[in-house]
Parts: structure tokens; C-alpha cells; sequence
């Protein structure tokens, strides 16, 4: 760990920390929420010793990396742009790309906006969603889908963010590491004081680990994370160029067979239908982890980053 150096990046307008380690072609690794570049580290490190220039950005909204106040300014052309930037401010011309969570969310649109710039693509949890131009991310159907309190339903509300400064960040974090199993995860309006954190935690989730997110979101807060899934009607709106367009890059796919989003959200059937195919005809491999739930490349660091390896080496 004391071998990862970090510095920032002035890109798309903000002020962007890095984290990164090794010599040669680049690994970008993208992170979800609510985690940080730390998510990434055993990746880092084994990937590193294999020959690999691995980078990891706190994306905008987390970390030490600047937080715009607006939701508006959390759209997928704003992450992309943020990348675009990266890559270009270190004279990259092109990455492997691995995202999990928001990140794999980011991942995609990064593929579909500039293909040219990645040279294989390895997702973790979030297969991608095809654009219907009739609905909106959020409508009246989603929300009677998943219910009200669904998390993501509660992002949307003003009130959240006060209902999560209210809980210790540790706290915050412990609930939606251990809560993101096969059902959905809900927040009931007033009750995250009332969730009861698993004693002991999962072996994958240390107390160290927790300890250094909690630190960054005691500081910043969450809005920034939460502001990405207030983004997601505007980008819908935004992204009506790319209607129907499929990912060109060289895809593999991970999850976990216990992931919600794998679960509830539709995803194994889509994957098993053969309809993920037909939007990223590049897709190479798709790999389901049995016993695994969402944060897969903590719960299974070695399985991943051997998946990782096992992939961007033919390339």
C-alpha cells in the first residue's frame, strides 16, 4: 500500500485525486457508491506487480476530489468528461477499463462515447441499460416497482442528506456494504438509526477499510454520491443521441449470483435472453459468482483480479 502514490489533477473543471501504482499499459479503475479509489486496492496492487500502470480516480463527488453543488452537474457527460480529461492531462491515449457499481455505469457510457480511448472493458455488477426513449429512470412505474423507499427513490428526496449526516459515516457505510444482498435495499424515511449493523462484519469488510471511507465522508458527506442518482433523469434526456447504439469495445462481464441488481432488477434475464448481447455484440465472457453479493471485487479479490488479468493480457 505504501508503494501508491497520489497526486491531483486539474480536469473538465475540477480538481481530481488520484491514486496509482506500477509501470506500463494502463488499468483505470472506476468506483461505485459509496466507496472511493480504496475499493480498488487489491486490484491495484496485484496488477501492478504484473506489469500494469493502475490508476484509480475518487470520482467527482467523493473523496478529495471536488464536489459541484448542483445534481445537474452529475451527469454521465460530466464523469466521462472528468476521464477524458485524466487520460488526457497524463497523455494516455488509450486504457483497460474496470468498473464496479457507479462505476461500471460510468464505464459504459465511456465505451459508447469514445470506444477509440479503451482498449477492453471488464465490468463488475452493472450490466449495461439500453435507453428507452419512453421512460425515464424515474417514473411513476419504477417507483411502484421497487417501492418508495427504495434507496434510490430516497436519493431523489431533499431530506436524505440529513438523514445521513444523522448516522455515524461509519455506520453509513457498514449498512450499505452488508445490505446490498439479493432483495432491495430500503431506507424507510427516519429509519437508517434503526438499522442494525452486522456483528461481525463480513471477513472482506474490515474495520480499516471502513475506517478510511469514513474519514473522507465525515468530511464531505454523501451528497456528492447522491447527487449522481439525482443526475439520472438528465442524462437520460442528454444521452437521446445515443438511442439504440451499442458498446464496440471488448467487454467482459462480472457478478455476483446473490448481487440485487442480478436479482431484482431484471438483469439475469437479460443476460440469459441473449438481449445483453445484442447491445454489446463485443462481449466476449460473462462471468456469474456463486455465493457472491454487490461488492464483488472486495469480497473476491484475488477471483477478480485474476478475471481482470485473465482478460486485458490477450489484448
Amino acid at each position: 500500500m505504501e508503494k501508491i502514490e497520489h497526486s491531483k489533477i486539474t480536469t473538465n473543471g475540477i480538481n481530481m485525486h488520484i491514486a496509482s501504482i506500477g509501470t506500463g499499459p494502463v488499468v483505470l479503475f472506476l468506483h461505485g457508491f459509496p466507496e472511493l479509489w480504496y475499493s480498488w486496492r487489491h486490484q491495484m496492487i496485484s496488477l501492478s506487480s504484473l506489469g500494469y500502470r493502475c490508476i484509480a480516480p475518487d470520482l467527482r463527488g467523493y473523496g478529495d476530489t471536488d464536489a459541484p453543488p448542483s445534481p445537474t452537474s452529475y451527469t454521465a457527460l460530466h464523469f466521462v468528461g472528468d476521464l477524458v480529461g485524466l487520460l488526457d492531462h497524463l497523455g494516455v491515449d488509450q486504457v483497460f477499463l474496470v468498473g464496479h457499481d457507479l462505476g461500471a455505469s460510468m464505464a459504459w457510457y465511456f465505451c459508447l462515447f469514445r470506444p477509440e480511448r479503451v482498449k477492453g472493458l471488464v465490468n463488475l455488477g452493472v450490466a449495461f441499460i439500453r435507453r428507452n426513449p419512453e421512460v425515464k429512470p424515474f417514473n411513476e412505474g419504477f417507483r411502484a416497482f421497487v417501492g418508495e423507499d427504495f434507496y434510490i427513490c430516497r436519493f431523489q428526496e431533499k431530506e436524505i442528506e440529513k438523514e445521513l449526516a444523522s448516522v455515524d459515516a461509519a455506520k453509513v457505510l457498514k449498512i450499505f456494504h452488508t445490505s446490498a444482498d439479493s432483495t432491495p435495499l430500503r431506507i424507510p424515511k427516519g429509519g437508517l438509526k434503526s438499522f442494525k449493523v452486522a456483528d461481525p462484519l463480513p471477513s472482506w469488510l474490515s474495520e480499516e477499510y471502513i475506517n478510511y471511507c469514513a474519514t473522507k465522508y465525515s468530511k464531505n458527506g454523501f451528497t456528492g454520491g447522491v447527487n449522481y442518482y439525482r443526475a439520472l433523469n438528465l442524462t437520460w434526456e442528454l444521452l437521446a443521441p445515443w438511442t439504440g447504439a451499442q458498446i464496440k469495445v471488448p467487454t467482459k462481464f462480472i457478478t455476483g449470483d446473490q448481487d440485487g441488481a442480478y436479482c431484482f432488477l431484471g438483469f439475469k434475464d437479460y443476460i440469459e435472453s441473449g438481449e445483453f448481447k445484442k447491445d454489446v455484440p463485443t462481449l466476449q465472457e460473462v462471468v456469474i459468482m456463486k455465493g457472491v453479493g454487490h461488492f464483488i471485487n472486495q469480497a473476491k479479490p484475488e477471483e477478480i483480479s485474476t478475471h481482470i488479468y485473465e482478460f486485458i493480457k490477450k489484448f
